[in-house]
């Protein structure tokens, strides 16, 4: 029986990363791998394809340059389903080479197959050729997650699909029903509607992203509206039956909503189907997904869970680090991290991105705070790109002008908050912004309009509190 120092049992981000932190620890490392590619659900059916379909419409569609050449302009009149996978499949098989060819480098062992639990350190690998037993002194568990099903939305593969079966839609739909206001139902909703589809999206909460800031989501909203989606807040779909010319989406409410095809996009399950992992003394909830601490530890120490297996945020950065730090935990080499100053990237069209908290996490918190508000629209990039819609908001301390967070809504959004994220872990002041130059154009000048614009309502208020004495 071949033993490791160190077992992985997925090869997405958080696993990837496990294994690689442990082979440059100079341990020895194995990866199991149920697919015949690695890289896991974000390479292959989740982050991957779904971002670089963005790319696909924004340059096909000719979104981003309508402002200055006008509502009709396109890159190509008539996207096909075949034109956005064909960018798709080739950025896939990169970054699948790209993935086994950094597990060769380090000498870590990819076994392939399907694995589960025998006891808490040995683990059977089964596949076409047969079984095999592994041990390992530590094991991570980054087995990620599927499409949660539901009994009233029977997927075909065909017109009712899951964010994982998109390329399998014959041609674009003329209407989209998106069940579901998440992350992946609002990315997918804001794509096709880029490419002229209308898209009716259900979600039954009051609002989209409720772990978002309210006014760059009710920025998005609009948007969203404007390009033809009509938004069913506070509605829940109890059953979707297949029709000759599409399919039917009926609603609490008692409304029926017809459209060409449906994409259900509503929660995700934890894969630990098959682990056996009550033979390790673990347990997952009914969700799929595992219980740890803040070392990534499970209920056995030496077994680590990371990634959307283990739930909230499920961003494929945030696996990385937590695969990384399982890695170091796991063989108590020293390692820091800062969930605080996680960012996030949400890659709707438009897209937002953000780092710290909101005001409304501020305003309950009782943190005296201001706001500094940056337009796209006045900044000279913004009016080169063709983007007039993105703003960039800075929130920082009222009395210590501390950065407490950044958040953006336009093109470039995930890129052009590291600059804030990098200040606000620094523990830097708005004051920073003020006092440094920014090439320009460029859109990191609104860090310094925004600066500006929140200083200016300081010194506003100062004024009041002056006034106010002299009249006392």
């Amino acid at each position: 029986m071949q033993k490791y120092d160190l077992i992985v049992i997925g090869s997405g981000p958080g696993g990837q990363r496990a294994a690689i932190q442990g082979a440059k620890l100079g341990k020895r490392i194995a990866v199991i791998e149920k697919k015949e590619v690695v890289g896991g659900a974000c390479i292959n059916t989740g982050t991957i394809p779904s971002k670089t379909m963005r790319e696909a419409v924004m340059h096909l569609s000719g979104y981003q340059y309508q402002n200055v050449y006008g509502m009709n302009y396109r890159v190509k009149d008539k996207i096909t389903m075949e034109d956005l996978s064909f960018r798709v499949q080739h950025v896939i098989r990169t970054e699948c080479d790209v993935t086994q060819n950094q597990m060769g480098r380090n000498n870590i062992d990819l076994l392939t197959g399907a694995a589960s639990f025998v006891d808490s350190h040995r683990l059977r690998v089964q596949n076409s050729r047969g079984t095999t037993e592994i041990e390992g002194d530590n094991i991570v568990i980054a087995v990620g997650t599927r499409p949660a099903a539901s009994a009233t939305v029977p997927i075909n593969n065909r017109t009712i699909i899951n964010s994982d079966q998109i390329f399998q839609l014959e041609q674009v739909p003329k209407t989209l029903i998106v069940v579901g206001g998440g992350v992946i139902g609002v990315e997918y909703a804001s794509m096709f509607a880029a490419l002229g589809v209308r898209v009716i999206l259900i979600e039954k909460r009051p609002r989209l992203l409720e772990f978002a800031d309210s006014e760059i989501i009710e920025a998005l909203s609009y948007h969203l509206r404007d390009h033809r989606v009509t938004l069913r807040m506070g509605e829940e779909v109890v059953s979707v039956e297949e029709t000759a010319d599409g399919v039917i989406a009926t609603l609490e409410s008692k409304k029926k909503i017809a459209g060409d095809a449906l994409l259900y996009s509503i929660g995700r399950q934890g894969n630990v189907d098959g682990l056996h992992l009550e033979a390790a003394g673990l347990e997952a909830d009914s969700r799929g997904r595992i219980t740890v601490d803040d070392e990534y530890r499970t209920a056995q120490r030496h077994i680590f869970a990371v990634g959307d297996v283990i739930g909230f945020p499920s961003l494929a950065s945030v696996s990385m680090e937590q695969g990384r730090m399982a890695a170091c935990h796991a063989f108590n080499v020293p390692a820091k991290t800062d969930p605080g100053a996680y960012p996030y990237g949400i890659y709707t069209i438009p897209e937002i991105s953000f780092v710290g908290k909101t005001e409304e996490q501020l305003t309950d918190e009782d943190v005296p705070y201001e706001v500094g508000l940056a337009y796209y629209r006045e900044i000279a990039r913004g009016q080169i790109r063709g983007d007039t819609t993105g703003r960039l908001k800075l929130i920082f301390h009222r009395e210590t002008r501390e950065i407490l967070g950044v958040h953006i809504i336009g093109e470039g959004a995930s890129e052009l908050l590291h600059i804030g994220q990098a200040v606000m872990t620094l523990k830097g002041t708005v004051d920073y912004f003020i006092n440094t130059v920014f090439n320009f154009p460029t859109l990191a000048e609104c860090y310094k309009a925004a600066a500006f614009n929140g200083l200016n309502k300081l010194v506003g208020l100062e004024n009041v509190k002056y006034k106010a004495a002299e009249v006392a």
